[in-house]
């Protein structure tokens, strides 16, 4: 493992978040003043990553198209007036008319008339097509195929959490990041009762999903299991610790440089360890908040969530109030990316460019998507080429009749 500009020792005695100083009088008497530098105060600049801030905003157009669908299947029938549609525009991030966004997306929705109330007039109706059902039996079709990976991402980030039990409400708000389907409290939490059990009051609010059976052999992170291949291939034990590669023309201070080697020295401690002996502001705590962040990146579908959505597990895994510094603090692992006003911790280890190295096998359900959305965009752009291509013939044609209205003018001036 290589960090540029970085050269490895061994680890001091001393903790490597403190900065031992000692003036000339020091060296003559050996006292040491130790300065306290707690994690908080390591600062590292924000430097923009254009090629990851690509992938971001290579999922835009699909990602707001999701949104849009997500909006009318959660109604009542799958169906919604359109007016109604056009009122959400501003939680939906949508800055056109729906009517301009249903013309730029062919093959989503179905328009229709019906009444909102009955005796009250006709209005237009958004409705699934065809084309999207039929890709709805697609996603059902990937998440079955699937389901044991659905599972063991449940409970992995179960087993993260500090009494191994979450809110459904924060689960639900992030089931998209992490490829949960839409149903899974209803179809796949009662079908592994062997794992999972609802508790509190789910008509309140106050339901909880809880870890039933400890499986160990999901309590193994994505950097542990890298180890043991390594180690598998060379026959040489390998020591699990974090891929740490700064993006090129990046570089730390020297004091940061320091402090990120001494860090990365340090024992690996699991995200699925009991740290509730560890103290919160201390370097090992630091680095088992990065090891749960670093896994939960990598359950993630695109290895990349917003921020504020980390943050709602905050007491569940017993992160720092400023646990988002970590994601500049340690920029040879992550990148916070600000695109679209957007807070996203990126894992830097899972990208290539902008193209995903591994992609999750939950993917395949976006990529149906797209390819639904693709198929609507080529029709709209034939659609407009064989108008504008009619409308040249339209004005080559009136262009002729005018040319032959002029020689017949100036035919009959003569005579």
């Amino acid at each position: 493992m290589i960090i540029p500009g970085i050269l490895f020792k061994s680890q001091t005695s001393f903790p490597s978040i403190f900065n031992l100083k000692h003036n000339f009088k020091s060296f003559l008497n050996p006292k040491f003043t130790l300065q306290f530098n707690p994690i908080s105060s390591l600062k590292v600049v924000w430097r923009k990553d254009w090629t990851l801030d690509k992938a971001i905003e290579n999922d835009k157009r699909y990602k707001l198209c999701a949104r849009v669908v997500k909006e009318v299947l959660n109604e009542p029938g799958q169906a919604i007036p359109l007016r109604y549609l056009d009122k959400s525009r501003e939680r939906l991030r949508l800055n056109v008319r729906v009517k301009t966004f249903i013309n730029n997306n062919p093959g989503l929705f179905d328009t229709y008339y019906d009444r909102i109330r009955p005796k009250s007039d006709l209005v237009p109706f958004l409705r699934p097509s065809n084309r999207l059902r039929n890709f709805l039996e697609e996603e059902k079709r990937i998440y079955d195929e699937n389901e044991d990976l659905v599972v063991s991402k449940l409970c992995k980030l179960l087993m993260m959490s500090r009494y191994k039990v979450i809110s459904m409400d924060k689960l639900v708000h992030a089931k998209r990041e992490f490829g949960l389907p839409n149903d899974f409290l209803v179809n796949l939490v009662p079908k592994y009762s062997n794992y999972f059990r609802l508790t509190g009051s789910p008509g309140e609010g106050q339901s909880f999903l809880e870890l039933v059976e400890w499986n160990p052999e999901f309590a193994k992170s994505v950097i542990e299991q890298r180890a043991e291949e390594e180690s598998h291939l060379t026959g040489i034990r390998v020591r699990p610790n974090f891929n740490y590669k700064l993006p090129p023309g990046f570089s730390l201070r020297k004091e940061m440089r320091e402090w990120v080697r001494d860090w990365l020295e340090l024992d690996y401690i699991s995200p699925y360890e009991d740290v509730s002996h560890l103290d919160q502001a201390s370097r090992e705590m630091e680095k088992r908040m990065v090891a749960v962040l670093h896994e939960l990146l990598s359950l993630s579908l695109l290895k990349r969530v917003p921020v504020p959505i980390l943050g709602k597990f905050t007491n569940d895994y017993r992160f720092s109030n400023a646990f988002s510094s970590a994601f500049t603090r340690h920029s040879g692992i992550f990148y916070m990316s600000l695109k679209g006003g957007i807070k996203t911790a990126v894992l830097r280890e899972a990208y290539k460019g902008d193209e995903l190295i591994d992609k999750d096998p939950l993917l395949g359900i976006k990529d149906k998507f797209v390819e639904l959305l693709e198929e609507g965009w080529r029709e709209r752009a034939e659609m407009l080429r064989v108008r504008r291509e009619q409308v040249k013939k339209d004005m080559e044609m009136m262009a002729a009749k005018n040319g032959e209205l002029s020689e017949q003018s100036c035919e009959e001036a003569e005579l």
